[in-house]
């Protein structure tokens, strides 16, 4: 029964976030049962619907944990967008310039720098917020906009792609490619490795010392500091780990779905990530099947807006309900 009373408030809350659209789809003039059916059933229905569910699955539970890490510091990466670019440049520099290279040497220098190239991106906000105290919020958003204008310079001056239409760097080596598990429709190992890496942190938080201090820095700042946690050092690690997980998600995107840069391949995953990470209430265990969750949403989204001509906003509606509805049932659970 505690368990039950734990998690029903949760499921009331999306069950009172859809009927809310639902209301609101009615009110439209559209079928509100057949919209519900595409939104939840869409990435069961085919293999490619599952398949293109598991590939949005991988970035945001990246991005996610890129967020909720830092968070169990209480601290707050809002810079997952800029790290997974400045992850995906780095990459894509190594997938160019070494393209000769042989796939098992390729493909492992080419991860590496996605996640060095990430956290060094984190590195800058937590080394501002560790030696000057600028709040890590602001920075962070302010290192996204840097990566915009460093990802269109790449695109097109660097390394552009002249045929592209768009800003759009040359293709990386072959040997740079994430290995397939499944080749029709294609699906990259890189959900391997982002389940692994979701577990990884999950043991890191809970089972051992240094995860530990984390979460108490987060739980109160100044108990650990008089029990002897370096707490400002805590606070700049997780920062910079957050930012190495969202520039492994970077790192995984090229190697894995795109083979090159592209302008806008960040898509929406930093908002989701953070919508991911507060629905989750920073537990680490809860964040791969809310990512799951709002990937299967994700995908519907995009077929409610061809099969219905629905704005694909309409999802966005919903997952923002959820949040809302999560945070008013934990009030009224307290009271």
């Amino acid at each position: 029964m505690p368990l039950v009373g734990k998690v029903a408030p949760y499921f009331i809350a999306v069950g009172l976030s859809f009927a809310a659209v639902g209301i609101f789809l009615g009110a439209l003039g559209f079928d509100v049962p057949k919209a519900y059916a595409t939104i939840l059933l869409t990435s069961f229905r085919t293999t490619n619907g599952f398949v293109q569910t598991l590939l949005k699955f991988v970035p945001l539970l990246l991005l996610a944990l890129a967020f909720t890490v830092p968070l169990a510091a209480w601290k707050f990466n809002i810079g997952g967008e800029g790290q997974l670019l400045a992850g995906a440049i780095g990459a894509a520099a190594v997938g160019i310039l070494l393209a000769s290279l042989p796939g098992p040497v390729l493909l492992p220098f080419l991860i590496l720098a996605g996640t060095l190239c990430g956290a060094d991106w984190a590195a800058v906000p937590a080394w501002l917020l560790y030696r000057f105290g600028i709040n890590e919020i602001l920075t962070t958003v302010l290192m996204n906009f840097i990566s915009f204008g460093l990802l269109d310079y790449v695109t097109t001056e660097v390394w552009p792609d002249a045929v592209a239409g768009h800003p759009t760097s040359i293709p990386i080596g072959a040997g740079g490619h994430l290995p397939l598990l499944v080749s029709s429709p294609p699906l990259h190992a890189g959900i391997v490795v982002a389940i692994g890496v979701a577990v990884a942190v999950y043991i890191y938080t809970s089972r051992t010392t240094a995860g530990y201090e984390l979460l108490a820095t987060g739980t109160n700042p100044r108990a650990s500091l008089v029990h002897g946690i370096a707490v400002r050092r805590i606070s700049l690690l997780a920062l910079i780990l957050g930012g190495a997980l969202a520039g492994l998600a970077g790192a995984i995107e090229v190697a894995g779905v795109h083979h090159r840069l592209i302008e806008g391949m960040q898509s929406n995953y930093l908002l989701l990530g953070i919508l991911i990470g507060l629905i989750s209430r920073g537990n680490m265990l809860a964040v791969p099947f809310v990512a799951f969750s709002i990937a299967v949403l994700e995908v519907g989204a995009r077929a409610l807006q061809r099969t219905m001509m629905i704005p694909v906003e309409v999802v966005l509606i919903v997952e923002g309900l959820i949040l809302v509805f999560v945070l008013l049932s934990d009030v009224v659970r307290r009271r």
